[in-house]
């Protein structure tokens, strides 16, 4: 197993927690949506690592 992998699954976990709590957090306003990015960005960066990483399908 990738050590790497248990790194890009905490930060895709705690990037979707965080991107769910900044809407009962921060008022709406351009912080609410530049942390909403922030945080929308790394999930789909470590959803990308994750998918790199994945292992060879058996057919």
């Amino acid at each position: 197993m990738n050590p790497v992998k248990p790194l890009f699954w905490f930060v895709l976990l705690a990037g979707i927690v965080a991107n769910g709590s900044l809407n009962f957090l921060v008022e709406q306003s351009g912080l609410n949506i530049a942390l909403s990015v922030v945080s929308g960005v790394v999930v789909l960066v470590s959803a990308a690592g994750l998918w790199m990483l994945r292992g060879p399908r058996e057919s």
